[in-house]
């Protein structure tokens, strides 16, 4: 660990060890969203953001939020965090080091004596992670003014609704609104890179271009279910065929345009369900759902243009049906600040570090922020490319160093006049 960055890196550490063992027994690493182990976390958090001099409370749409008042209130907000709910079995970094790194940033700023103008805030938005209502990015979605009232309604296998979850962690949907800001002059966001382009290049951080807009469609083929052993193969009406020549379609479809260097994409037939689904029956029904993943707006559209051509052209061609195509969801690609990008870019050359310019394939809060800030993220390598597994690991000394970039990151931001 460098003994120039002017942040400690062994508290900050520490501390990200230690909210980790706040977890499901024999379930390492485990904090679900609206969870009880995940308000236990959200108890230890606060006692931290306490401990640390900062004003905390639970905004309205259930984000965590510890502030430290700058000289000048009226110019604006910093903002520096992530999350801190988990994936089932998921890790001990992916989220939670953007809070922890935040929290350690504010305590070195308040031991340096700099005096700030702008305020400050931490924020652990609220179920980043996909919950069991259906829907991630929650409260960050809250304080964008992105979170519908018919998202209130969604429920979770036990019948509760998700505003009603909102208010069993502290939230108050009656006071949504509220929750939406205006006063954010910039966000900066920490995060493992859950990828492999950092420590395959031996690149010790990663500054964020974009994050991907991510579509989801479903496909269903149908054809005819059939005795397996007496159906001759010129008769049949196997759905699963299609599928399979469509998925390989979708995969090489998908490498094409990665490869023509108009920015980060990829596409994924992750849900693959066939009926009846028994060995001496013909398929008759298949469905599909295919995650599309785009740096570039219009790629994500014209990728799913294709999509629906070819989907039914293939169906056509087989004397199978296509009943079902629908667009499940569909987000547009984030932008992340250019002048923010270059003041990371420029602190970390300042304090000795190797930088990367590449785009986000995983979704983050900070996609959502960015509708009401300039945003910005910088990535940290992680061992294999490995996230949302036990396996997860950051070098102590890769956390550090993110951390002090935008430590160096927000006194820029702070004494500038304005971002551009």
């Amino acid at each position: 660990m460098k003994s120039n960055i002017p942040i400690d890196g062994n508290r900050l550490w520490s501390d990200l060890m230690a909210i980790a063992e706040i977890t499901e027994d024999g379930i390492p690493y485990t904090r679900r969203s609206f969870s009880p182990l995940f308000i236990e976390g959200r108890r230890w958090l606060r006692q931290k953001f306490e401990e640390a001099g900062l004003e905390v409370r639970t905004d309205a749409a259930g984000n965590l939020i510890g502030r430290l008042p700058g000289s000048r209130p009226e110019a604006g907000t910093i903002m520096l965090g992530s999350h801190s709910d988990t994936v089932p079995s998921g890790g001990r970094f992916d989220g939670v080091a953007g809070v922890i790194a935040a929290l350690e940033i504010v305590r070195s700023l308040r031991a340096s004596g700099k005096p700030l103008q702008h305020s400050v805030e931490i924020v652990d938005f609220l179920a980043e992670e996909p919950s069991e209502y259906g829907l991630s990015c929650v409260g960050s979605r809250g304080m964008a003014g992105l979170l519908e009232d018919s998202m209130l309604r969604y429920k979770n296998g036990a019948g509760e609704q998700l505003g009603q979850a909102i208010e069993r962690v502290g939230g108050d949907i009656s006071r949504l609104a509220e929750a939406k800001r205006d006063d954010v002059i910039a966000f900066l966001e920490l995060h493992i890179e859950q990828g492999l382009v950092l420590e395959a290049k031996r690149i010790d951080l990663g500054v964020v271009t974009a994050i991907v807009g991510i579509a989801r469609v479903e496909i269903c083929l149908e054809g005819r279910a059939d005795h397996a052993g007496t159906t001759p193969m010129e008769l049949r009406q196997d759905a699963s065929v299609v599928a399979a020549h469509l998925i390989t379609e979708i995969a090489a479809q998908a490498k094409t345009q990665a490869q023509k260097g108009d920015g980060h994409f990829v596409a994924t037939t992750g849900i693959v369900e066939v009926s009846p689904n028994a060995a001496n029956v013909v398929p008759g029904r298949v469905r599909l759902v295919v995650d599309i993943r785009a740096e570039k707006p219009g790629a994500t559209q014209a990728f799913i243009d294709w999509l629906n051509l070819r989907s039914q052209s293939m169906a056509d061609a087989a004397n199978v049906k296509r009943p079902g195509w629908s667009v499940l969801s569909h987000t547009d690609p984030a932008l992340c600040h250019a002048e923010m990008q270059a003041m990371l870019a420029g602190a970390a050359e300042m304090l000795g570090f190797s930088t990367l310019h590449l785009a986000s394939g995983a979704g983050h809060d900070a996609a959502f922020i960015s509708r009401i800030a300039p945003s910005a993220m910088l990535f940290v390598p992680c061992l294999d490319g490995r996230s949302h597994a036990p396996e997860e690991w950051a070098e102590p000394s890769a956390i550090a160093a993110g951390a002090a970039v935008i430590y160096e990151t927000l006194l820029k931001i702070d004494g500038a006049s304005a971002l551009s």
